[in-house]
């Protein structure tokens, strides 16, 4: 299996090359990013039950179905950059949350709610907002 794997790279070697470069820009892009959307995050976002308006509706509604596209796609090409990453050299794991964090899907804040019930995911979130000179994120109650 693994003189498999080894031949297919050997024969790719330009794709290969191609996803690993992709594999690092990826990396970079979700450590910048992650900081800026955890601090972009209203204080409060946690506590209503119901998802909040989105603030993208002020737009004109043709600009704010482009926006809300861009964003779902930018979130689900970073699922599968991180999915790849599992088993290329990179941030998996961090890839595939920041782009569930961009990217919407039935349940999404149900599950963004659970997690920030844990109380080690909240500090993580306020360590980020603390450095960012933003307040702290209020958590949820189950």
């Amino acid at each position: 299996m693994f003189n498999g794997l080894l031949h297919w790279i050997l024969s790719h070697q330009g794709l290969t090359l191609l996803l690993a470069g992709a594999s690092v820009l990826t990396f970079i892009g979700s450590i910048l990013a992650l900081p800026v959307l955890v601090a972009a995050m209203p204080e409060d976002y946690f506590l209503d039950s119901k998802r909040p308006w989105s603030r993208l509706r002020r737009f004109h509604p043709l600009i704010y179905l482009g926006l809300r596209v861009s964003k779902n796609v930018l979130g689900w090409l970073l699922v599968l950059c991180g999915l790849l990453m599992l088993v290329l050299p990179g941030q998996g794991v961090l890839t595939i949350l920041v782009g569930l964090v961009l990217s919407d899907f039935p349940g999404k804040f149900a599950l963004e709610r659970r997690i920030a019930m844990n109380p080690r995911a909240m500090a993580a979130f306020n360590w980020l907002r603390k450095r960012a000179g933003r307040p702290p994120l209020r958590a949820p109650t189950p």
